[in-house]
Protein backbone atom coordinates (compact mmCIF):
# COMPACT_ATOMS: atom_id res chain seq x y z
CA UNK A 1 0.00 0.00 0.00
CA UNK A 2 1.60 3.27 -1.11
CA UNK A 3 1.57 6.46 0.91
CA UNK A 4 -1.53 8.63 0.37
CA UNK A 5 -1.18 12.37 0.77
CA UNK A 6 -4.37 14.09 1.95
CA UNK A 7 -4.84 17.72 0.95
CA UNK A 8 -8.52 18.23 1.75
CA UNK A 9 -11.00 16.94 4.30
CA UNK A 10 -13.27 15.15 1.82
CA UNK A 11 -10.42 12.95 0.56
CA UNK A 12 -9.69 11.87 4.14
CA UNK A 13 -13.33 10.83 4.55
CA UNK A 14 -13.18 8.81 1.32
CA UNK A 15 -9.92 7.04 2.16
CA UNK A 16 -11.04 6.15 5.67
CA UNK A 17 -14.28 4.71 4.28
CA UNK A 18 -12.46 2.48 1.80
CA UNK A 19 -9.81 1.21 4.25
CA UNK A 20 -12.06 -1.64 5.40
CA UNK A 21 -10.53 -3.70 8.21
CA UNK A 22 -6.95 -2.64 7.51
CA UNK A 23 -4.86 -0.81 10.04
CA UNK A 24 -4.72 2.89 9.12
CA UNK A 25 -1.70 4.97 10.16
CA UNK A 26 -2.05 8.73 9.72
CA UNK A 27 0.77 11.28 9.94
CA UNK A 28 -0.63 14.71 10.83
CA UNK A 29 2.10 17.12 9.75
CA UNK A 30 2.86 20.69 8.68
CA UNK A 31 5.27 21.70 5.95
CA UNK A 32 6.91 24.26 8.25
CA UNK A 33 7.48 21.69 11.04
CA UNK A 34 11.14 20.61 11.38
CA UNK A 35 10.51 17.31 13.21
CA UNK A 36 7.80 16.46 10.65
CA UNK A 37 10.28 16.81 7.80
CA UNK A 38 12.90 14.84 9.71
CA UNK A 39 10.65 11.80 10.30
CA UNK A 40 9.00 11.88 6.84
CA UNK A 41 11.50 9.54 5.07
CA UNK A 42 11.17 6.98 7.88
CA UNK A 43 7.38 7.12 7.69
CA UNK A 44 7.56 6.47 3.94
CA UNK A 45 9.80 3.42 4.52
CA UNK A 46 7.14 1.94 6.81
CA UNK A 47 4.75 1.59 3.87
CA UNK A 48 6.93 -1.13 2.33
CA UNK A 49 7.56 -2.89 5.65
CA UNK A 50 3.83 -3.10 6.48
CA UNK A 51 2.11 -3.42 3.08
CA UNK A 52 -1.26 -4.48 4.47
CA UNK A 53 -1.70 -1.21 6.38
CA UNK A 54 -2.97 2.06 4.93
CA UNK A 55 -0.59 5.00 5.40
CA UNK A 56 -1.73 8.60 5.03
CA UNK A 57 -0.13 12.01 5.44
CA UNK A 58 -2.54 14.80 6.40
CA UNK A 59 -1.40 18.41 5.95
CA UNK A 60 -3.04 20.14 8.92
CA UNK A 61 -2.99 23.53 7.20
CA UNK A 62 -4.92 22.18 4.21
CA UNK A 63 -7.17 19.90 6.32
CA UNK A 64 -8.06 21.91 9.43
CA UNK A 65 -11.39 20.11 9.77
CA UNK A 66 -9.78 16.67 9.88
CA UNK A 67 -7.15 17.88 12.35
CA UNK A 68 -9.80 19.41 14.62
CA UNK A 69 -12.04 16.34 14.44
CA UNK A 70 -9.12 14.20 15.64
CA UNK A 71 -7.95 16.64 18.36
CA UNK A 72 -4.56 17.21 16.77
CA UNK A 73 -2.80 20.19 18.35
CA UNK A 74 0.91 19.38 17.92
CA UNK A 75 2.92 18.14 14.96
CA UNK A 76 3.81 15.56 14.10
CA UNK A 77 1.04 13.45 15.59
CA UNK A 78 0.57 9.88 14.40
CA UNK A 79 -2.83 8.25 14.93
CA UNK A 80 -3.62 4.58 14.33
CA UNK A 81 -7.18 3.68 13.38
CA UNK A 82 -9.08 0.42 13.12
CA UNK A 83 -12.51 0.45 11.48
CA UNK A 84 -12.40 4.26 11.73
CA UNK A 85 -11.87 4.19 15.51
CA UNK A 86 -8.67 5.52 17.07
CA UNK A 87 -6.72 2.75 18.79
CA UNK A 88 -3.37 4.46 19.47
CA UNK A 89 -1.64 7.83 19.22
CA UNK A 90 2.03 8.90 19.15
CA UNK A 91 2.95 12.55 19.59
CA UNK A 92 6.31 13.71 18.31
CA UNK A 93 8.90 12.27 15.94
CA UNK A 94 9.64 9.14 17.98
CA UNK A 95 10.46 6.51 15.35
CA UNK A 96 10.76 3.58 17.75
CA UNK A 97 7.49 4.30 19.54
CA UNK A 98 5.67 4.71 16.22
CA UNK A 99 6.90 1.44 14.77
CA UNK A 100 6.26 -0.43 18.01
CA UNK A 101 2.64 0.74 17.94
CA UNK A 102 2.28 -0.40 14.34
CA UNK A 103 3.73 -3.81 15.21
CA UNK A 104 1.26 -4.10 18.10
CA UNK A 105 -1.80 -3.82 15.85
CA UNK A 106 -0.54 -5.00 12.46
CA UNK A 107 -1.22 -8.41 10.90
CA UNK A 108 -0.40 -9.68 7.44
CA UNK A 109 -3.83 -11.18 6.78
CA UNK A 110 -6.95 -9.22 5.99
CA UNK A 111 -9.60 -11.91 5.86
CA UNK A 112 -13.23 -10.83 5.49
CA UNK A 113 -14.83 -10.55 8.91
CA UNK A 114 -11.49 -10.12 10.67
CA UNK A 115 -10.24 -6.84 12.01
CA UNK A 116 -6.69 -5.68 11.38
CA UNK A 117 -5.58 -6.72 14.86
CA UNK A 118 -6.76 -10.25 14.19
CA UNK A 119 -10.00 -9.74 16.09
CA UNK A 120 -12.93 -11.56 14.56
CA UNK A 121 -16.26 -9.85 14.16
CA UNK A 122 -18.29 -11.93 16.56
CA UNK A 123 -21.87 -10.64 16.40
CA UNK A 124 -22.71 -8.52 13.38
CA UNK A 125 -20.42 -5.48 13.49
CA UNK A 126 -19.43 -6.09 17.12
CA UNK A 127 -15.87 -7.15 17.90
CA UNK A 128 -13.73 -8.32 20.80
CA UNK A 129 -12.61 -5.09 22.50
CA UNK A 130 -9.46 -6.57 24.07
CA UNK A 131 -7.20 -4.08 22.28
CA UNK A 132 -9.06 -1.17 23.89
CA UNK A 133 -8.59 -2.37 27.47
CA UNK A 134 -6.31 -0.15 29.55
CA UNK A 135 -4.58 -2.80 31.64
CA UNK A 136 -2.61 -0.42 33.82
CA UNK A 137 -5.85 1.32 34.89
CA UNK A 138 -7.63 -1.97 35.60
CA UNK A 139 -7.40 -4.18 38.68
CA UNK A 140 -8.69 -7.41 40.14
CA UNK A 141 -9.39 -8.11 43.81
CA UNK A 142 -8.97 -11.59 45.28
CA UNK A 143 -7.09 -13.05 42.33
CA UNK A 144 -4.53 -15.80 42.80
CA UNK A 145 -0.93 -14.62 42.47
CA UNK A 146 -0.30 -17.38 39.94
CA UNK A 147 -3.55 -16.97 37.99
CA UNK A 148 -4.13 -13.26 37.33
CA UNK A 149 -6.98 -11.60 35.45
CA UNK A 150 -4.91 -10.77 32.34
CA UNK A 151 -4.68 -14.53 31.72
CA UNK A 152 -8.40 -14.60 30.89
CA UNK A 153 -7.87 -12.16 28.00
CA UNK A 154 -5.54 -14.54 26.17
CA UNK A 155 -6.51 -17.56 24.08
CA UNK A 156 -4.23 -20.05 25.80
CA UNK A 157 -4.25 -22.51 28.68
CA UNK A 158 -3.75 -19.87 31.38
CA UNK A 159 -6.71 -18.74 33.48
CA UNK A 160 -7.92 -16.46 36.25
CA UNK A 161 -8.56 -18.02 39.66
CA UNK A 162 -9.85 -16.61 42.93
CA UNK A 163 -7.64 -16.71 46.00
CA UNK A 164 -9.00 -16.93 49.55
CA UNK A 165 -12.63 -17.68 48.63
CA UNK A 166 -14.86 -17.99 45.57
CA UNK A 167 -15.47 -14.27 44.94
CA UNK A 168 -13.66 -12.13 42.35
CA UNK A 169 -14.06 -8.39 41.83
CA UNK A 170 -12.73 -7.23 38.47
CA UNK A 171 -12.54 -3.57 37.39
CA UNK A 172 -11.73 -3.04 33.70
CA UNK A 173 -11.05 0.38 32.18
CA UNK A 174 -11.23 1.09 28.45
CA UNK A 175 -8.94 3.46 26.55
CA UNK A 176 -12.00 5.15 25.06
CA UNK A 177 -15.78 4.88 25.58
CA UNK A 178 -17.37 1.76 24.10
CA UNK A 179 -20.80 0.29 23.50
CA UNK A 180 -21.09 -3.18 25.00
CA UNK A 181 -23.35 -5.75 23.40
CA UNK A 182 -22.39 -8.94 25.23
CA UNK A 183 -19.78 -10.86 27.20
CA UNK A 184 -18.05 -14.17 26.65
CA UNK A 185 -17.17 -15.90 29.91
CA UNK A 186 -15.62 -19.33 29.62
CA UNK A 187 -14.86 -21.63 32.50
CA UNK A 188 -15.05 -25.24 33.68
CA UNK A 189 -18.46 -26.73 34.45
CA UNK A 190 -17.39 -27.51 38.01
CA UNK A 191 -16.13 -24.15 39.24
CA UNK A 192 -16.81 -21.67 36.46
CA UNK A 193 -18.67 -18.51 37.57
CA UNK A 194 -22.41 -18.59 38.21
CA UNK A 195 -23.81 -15.28 39.50
CA UNK A 196 -22.23 -12.10 38.14
CA UNK A 197 -23.16 -8.53 39.05
CA UNK A 198 -22.32 -5.89 36.42
CA UNK A 199 -21.59 -2.21 37.14
CA UNK A 200 -20.38 0.51 34.77
CA UNK A 201 -18.67 3.90 34.96
CA UNK A 202 -17.64 3.72 38.61
CA UNK A 203 -15.62 6.73 39.77
CA UNK A 204 -13.63 4.49 42.12
CA UNK A 205 -13.08 0.77 42.50
CA UNK A 206 -15.86 -0.94 44.42
CA UNK A 207 -15.12 -3.06 47.47
CA UNK A 208 -16.81 -6.41 48.03
CA UNK A 209 -19.47 -5.02 50.39
CA UNK A 210 -20.45 -2.30 47.91
CA UNK A 211 -20.53 -4.76 45.02
CA UNK A 212 -22.84 -7.00 47.06
CA UNK A 213 -25.23 -4.26 48.17
CA UNK A 214 -25.21 -1.50 45.53
CA UNK A 215 -27.64 -1.35 42.63
CA UNK A 216 -26.09 -3.04 39.60
CA UNK A 217 -26.79 -2.28 35.96
CA UNK A 218 -27.48 -5.96 35.29
CA UNK A 219 -27.29 -9.24 37.20
CA UNK A 220 -26.38 -12.40 35.32
CA UNK A 221 -27.02 -16.00 36.26
CA UNK A 222 -24.84 -18.25 34.15
CA UNK A 223 -25.67 -21.85 33.37
CA UNK A 224 -23.02 -24.44 32.62
CA UNK A 225 -23.77 -24.24 28.90
CA UNK A 226 -23.09 -20.47 28.99
CA UNK A 227 -19.48 -21.23 29.90
CA UNK A 228 -18.72 -23.12 26.69
CA UNK A 229 -16.68 -21.80 23.77
CA UNK A 230 -17.76 -18.35 22.53
CA UNK A 231 -21.28 -18.44 23.95
CA UNK A 232 -22.55 -14.87 23.87
CA UNK A 233 -24.00 -13.62 27.15
CA UNK A 234 -26.22 -10.76 26.07
CA UNK A 235 -26.27 -7.48 27.95
CA UNK A 236 -29.11 -4.95 28.02
CA UNK A 237 -27.53 -3.03 25.16
CA UNK A 238 -29.52 0.16 25.79
CA UNK A 239 -27.85 0.46 29.22
CA UNK A 240 -24.31 -0.04 27.88
CA UNK A 241 -24.11 2.74 25.27
CA UNK A 242 -21.25 4.75 26.76
CA UNK A 243 -19.05 2.53 28.90
CA UNK A 244 -15.75 3.93 30.14
CA UNK A 245 -15.19 1.19 32.69
CA UNK A 246 -16.96 -1.98 33.78
CA UNK A 247 -16.92 -3.83 37.09
CA UNK A 248 -17.73 -7.53 37.20
CA UNK A 249 -18.46 -9.03 40.60
CA UNK A 250 -18.24 -12.81 40.37
CA UNK A 251 -20.31 -13.77 43.39
CA UNK A 252 -19.98 -17.56 43.33
CA UNK A 253 -19.41 -20.53 41.04
CA UNK A 254 -21.36 -23.48 39.67
CA UNK A 255 -20.55 -25.88 42.51
CA UNK A 256 -20.09 -23.42 45.42
CA UNK A 257 -16.48 -24.53 45.70
CA UNK A 258 -13.74 -22.40 47.27
CA UNK A 259 -12.08 -21.45 43.98
CA UNK A 260 -13.73 -19.76 40.99
CA UNK A 261 -11.98 -20.22 37.65
CA UNK A 262 -12.37 -18.12 34.48
CA UNK A 263 -10.61 -19.48 31.42
CA UNK A 264 -11.48 -16.69 29.05
CA UNK A 265 -13.22 -13.32 29.23
CA UNK A 266 -14.20 -11.19 26.25
CA UNK A 267 -15.99 -7.87 26.01
CA UNK A 268 -17.99 -7.70 22.77
CA UNK A 269 -19.02 -4.33 21.38
CA UNK A 270 -17.84 -1.37 19.36
CA UNK A 271 -16.03 1.90 20.16
CA UNK A 272 -18.36 4.86 20.60
CA UNK A 273 -16.03 7.04 18.54
CA UNK A 274 -16.23 5.10 15.30
CA UNK A 275 -16.18 8.41 13.50
CA UNK A 276 -18.70 9.07 10.76
CA UNK A 277 -16.78 11.83 9.02
CA UNK A 278 -19.68 12.30 6.59
CA UNK A 279 -21.50 13.96 9.48
CA UNK A 280 -18.61 16.35 10.16
CA UNK A 281 -19.59 20.00 9.74
CA UNK A 282 -17.18 22.89 9.71
CA UNK A 283 -17.88 25.03 12.76
CA UNK A 284 -15.41 27.86 12.20
CA UNK A 285 -16.34 29.12 8.77
CA UNK A 286 -15.32 27.87 5.35
CA UNK A 287 -11.79 26.81 4.50
CA UNK A 288 -9.57 29.84 4.01
CA UNK A 289 -11.77 32.21 6.03
CA UNK A 290 -10.09 34.27 8.71
CA UNK A 291 -11.60 34.76 12.16
CA UNK A 292 -12.89 38.23 12.64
Amino acid sequence: MSLVEINNDSVFVEKMSTAGNRLVVVDFFATWCGPCNMVAPFFKQLTSKYPNAVFMKVDVDKCPGTAAANNVSAMPTFILFKQRAEIARVRGADKNQLENKIKEFYTESNVDGESQSGTTKIDGDFIDLANLISKYQSECLNQSDDHVWENALASDSKCLKSDVDEQILLYVSFQQPVKLNSLIIQGPEENGPKNVRVFINQTKTLDFDSAQNCQSVQDLELKKEDLKDNQLIKLRFVKFQNVQNITLFFVNNQSDSEVTQIDQLKFIGIPVSVTNMNEFKRVSGQAGESHG
